[in-house]
């Protein structure tokens, strides 16, 4: 049986119509913060130092220095500065799939002692020195990728 113009129109239409609300949905569930979620650092506890997979961020009194390659420095900065977390679980199971995490040497208000924190960028997972688990919700994960330049 074949289908009239004006049918598949209107067929299309509601295809559209459908994947619309489709995707706003899903946008409204992974753009909100967890309730749980915290910021890593606030004003007592600020971020004044970060080096990761071979790329520092420094900040300095005339602001963030990042190392040459890095270009999205300001945004990187103060994403990783702003960072939310919430607190999860993780299962021995669980543990056993992750692959092998970034090394994060994080610095807080200028002590030469630094944290290492294991990060697992593609689950948006933190694992702190006291060996705690933290999520990154999806939304925020993107801006914490540098952007490197192609020398």
């Amino acid at each position: 049986m074949a289908l009239s113009r004006k049918k598949w129109n209107n067929i299309l239409i509601i295809a559209c119509v459908f994947m619309v609300a489709v995707l706003t949905f899903i946008d409204s569930k992974t753009n909100k913060m967890p309730e749980d979620a915290h910021a890593l650092f606030d004003e007592q506890n600020q971020l004044t130092q970060l080096q990761f997979n071979g790329i520092w961020l420094n900040q300095s009194d005339s602001g963030w220095i990042c190392e040459t390659s890095v270009l999205n420095c300001q945004s990187l900065a103060t994403a990783w500065s702003e960072l939310v977390i919430s607190v999860v679980d993780i299962s021995t199971e669980e543990l056993n799939t992750l692959p092998s995490p970034l090394v994060l040497s994080i610095a807080i208000n200028h002590q030469s002692q630094a944290q290492h924190w294991q990060y697992y960028p593609e689950q948006g997972l933190l694992q702190s020195a006291a060996e705690n688990w933290y999520q990154i919700p999806p939304s925020l994960r993107s801006k914490l990728v540098p952007v490197i330049s192609a020398k």
